[in-house]
């Protein structure tokens, strides 16, 4: 599989319903809210932005980020999964990489939060990957980590 051909799709009448149907390993579920809830959560809140991740042709993951800045003078990613039969690829650094090209492109984009448990390691090696930095902000029970555009 070339990561060349991951590509981040913007939710539509015709990808919506696969990305329902993605699912992550038992271990990770108590972490993520299902992609249904996500994709319902974008109807209501409209600054949320849903997209498809896809490897050539075929659906393989989901991912959301909001468009509004937040706490921490942030632009936020929501969700970032892939599907259990796919992962250990690559293909969510990959996805993530292009969200974030596309987050800093928002109206004075200077910083990009994330929130996760701080148990999900897959998340924080993902995250410290990719130049998220802990300074030791907490919401609740999620760490929230930020990388500067």
């Amino acid at each position: 599989m070339s990561l060349e051909n991951v590509k981040i799709v913007e939710l539509n009448a015709e990808n919506w319903y696969d990305c329902c149907e993605l699912e992550v390993s038992t271990e990770q579920k108590e972490y993520m809210e299902p992609n249904a809830v996500s994709i319902a959560q974008s109807k209501f809140e409209t600054s949320l932005k849903p997209y498809a991740i896809y490897v050539a042709d075929e659906i393989v993951g989901f991912l959301m980020y909001n468009s509004v800045q937040e706490e921490l003078d942030g632009y936020w990613i929501y969700r970032i999964m892939v599907d259990k039969k796919f992962q250990g690829k690559g293909i969510g650094k990959a996805a993530t990489k292009l969200m974030i090209l596309e987050m800093a492109k928002l109206p004075d984009a200077k910083k990009i939060v994330v929130g996760y448990h701080p148990e999900n390691l897959g998340a924080h090696n993902l995250y410290s990957s990719l130049g998220f930095i802990d300074n030791g902000d907490r919401f609740g029970k999620e760490m929230a980590v930020i990388k500067n555009v």
